[in-house]
């Protein structure tokens, strides 16, 4: 069992949510990361880069996991079950060189259908060797995770430095890149993503203090933003918020403020009605146009004022989503994330409108939001026979998102998945499914409706929920021979959360044929 005392502390989560990283200093002797490194050095130059099989290739890569103090960390950010994702990279920055395409600046692609600012993933940046900011360690954008647009010059570059070991938890949206590596060794750096598997119930890590305190030295200000992701990590939902009071004085002045030609100025307007939340539900039709303010923090916090102001601010972030521009319906799904319930209904009625985008997104934030009342769970089993292959991706993820989707939707998910399964055999749909909108997306998964599917059976699994077991071991045991690698390794993991006795024969004899032997290479013997 995890010692508390190596989970964080309020300060650090707040970091995490504000800042989207932490540095941490992992107490293991230099003498083992020296060993890893030259074992990675090895491979790189005799095999190549092992890309996923980097940790059976050098197992001892996996005593850094296992650590309190990252596991501490993750357990904090993730909650206590997180998952380790299969995919993982080594990263290899040579003297006088960045590393091609990382060099810029970017966002990972994201593995799940659209990308949430509440931290359902994170990844883990490991170095080696000693990092200074000559040897080019990855240079990160601090409170950029929320961002579509890149910063630019608004934002700051920082370039995590420490000991051998030296590992940072990134946010798995911020901006980051490669920096120049003005030394003259090579540089190492593994890179490790994690995802959470349920929503939090509760705080995870050492939490004290019920109020945001919001640190120094950031590009931007979004309270209301940063208070729904704390709320949320604290397993509380928007009405259990503390308001602050506000006169009609204030109010009108907040209200002009909204007008005013500095986007900074609207942007602090806007984030202060949703601090006081259906106190300033007046001004939601003088916020409403702030969604598609064309300074992206100035419009985030609108959409997430929106959210906290009651009916008026549901009805115009649904008003956005249903009549918006692309951009502005999307912002305003993320806006819906903090009304919670309340907007369930319009979101219902959203899952008929004639653009897929829309009904994609009123999916997603009906996932997100997570409840399985009235006729949640129905519609969305409804939307996994969308006509749109993205609403129907969206639609068996959120089912397994939600906190009691019951029997019919574990069902339904499997079949989903035994249907997936069956297009991977027949090349003529595989090559129809290519064409559709959205298709192309994330070419690193070649079966995204399995892929998805295998993932809530594995996020339904781990809570114990499963009641059609027979049904579920079926279509994960099918799943095991997906031609996708990903698919086989949320089905492998979903059995060993099931552990029924059909579920153990059947890994057991999946991992014989699968061993990976990380002895064996084209530079072995035998």
């Amino acid at each position: 069992m995890l010692d508390s005392n190596y989970l964080l502390t309020d300060e650090q989560m707040l970091q995490f949510i504000t800042k989207g990283f932490l540095v941490l200093q992992n107490d293991l002797p230099f003498q083992l990361h020296n060993r890893i490194m030259k074992q990675i050095h090895y491979v790189l130059h005799n095999e190549g880069n092992p890309g996923n099989n980097i940790l059976p290739r050098v197992p001892d890569i996996q005593q850094l996991f296992e650590t309190p103090i990252v596991k501490g960390a993750l357990s904090s950010v993730l909650g206590p079950d997180y998952y380790m994702h299969p995919h993982r990279h080594c990263h290899y920055n040579r003297p006088g060189s960045e590393m091609p395409g990382g060099g810029q600046w970017h966002k990972d692609g994201y593995w799940s259908a659209m990308r949430s600012h509440r931290p359902w993933w994170a990844m883990v940046f490991y170095y080696t060797q000693d990092v200074t900011e000559e040897l080019g360690p990855t240079a990160i954008m601090p409170g950029s995770q929320y961002y579509e647009k890149f910063l630019g010059e608004r934002g700051e570059t920082y370039l995590p430095t420490g000991k051998a070991g030296t590992m940072v938890l990134v946010h798995f949206d911020l901006w980051h890149k490669a920096s120049l590596n003005i030394s003259n060794i090579d540089r190492y750096m593994l890179k490790f993503q994690f995802l959470r598997l349920q929503a939090p119930t509760s705080p995870s890590w050492n939490h004290q203090q019920k109020e945001l305190l919001i640190p120094e030295g950031l590009p931007a200000v979004h309270k209301t933003l940063w208070q729904d992701v704390w709320q949320w990590l604290r397993g509380d939902d928007a009405s259990k918020q503390v308001r602050q009071v506000a006169s009609e004085e204030r109010l009108v002045a907040l209200r002009q403020q909204l007008e005013n030609e500095d986007p900074f100025n609207r942007g602090c307007a806007a984030d202060e009605l949703g601090l006081l939340g259906v106190e300033a539900a007046s001004c939601a039709s003088s916020l409403a146009p702030l969604v598609n303010d064309h300074t992206e923090t100035t419009a985030l916090n609108a959409a997430y004022a929106l959210g906290q102001l009651g009916t008026p601010g549901v009805g115009a972030l649904i008003q956005q989503m249903t009549v918006g521009s692309k951009l502005a319906a999307e912002r305003a799904a993320y806006g819906l994330h903090g009304a919670g319930v309340q907007a369930i209904p319009q979101l219902l009625r959203m899952l008929h409108h004639e653009d897929q985008h829309r009904r994609a997104l009123a999916v997603f934030v009906l996932g997100m939001i997570g409840s399985s009342e009235g006729e949640v769970v129905s519609s969305l089993i409804s939307s996994l026979h969308d006509e749109s292959e993205w609403v129907r991706r969206h639609a068996v993820e959120a089912l397994g998102l939600l906190k009691h989707p019951g029997e019919h939707a574990v069902s339904a998910i499997a079949k989903v998945l035994l249907a997936s399964l069956q297009d991977e055999l027949n090349a003529d749909t595989l090559h129809k499914e290519s064409t559709k909108p959205n298709a192309n997306f994330q070419p690193y998964i070649t079966n995204k409706i399995g892929y998805a599917a295998a993932l809530s059976l594995l996020r339904i699994g781990q809570t114990g929920q499963v009641d059609q077991v027979d049904e579920t071991v079926h279509s994960l045991e099918q799943a095991l021979r997906s031609k996708d690698r990903y698919v086989r390794a949320y089905a492998m993991e979903a059995l060993s959360h099931l552990r029924t006795e059909e579920a153990v024969d059947i890994l057991i004899r999946f991992i014989r044929s699968a061993r990976w032997c990380p002895d064996t290479s084209k530079a072995s013997t035998f």
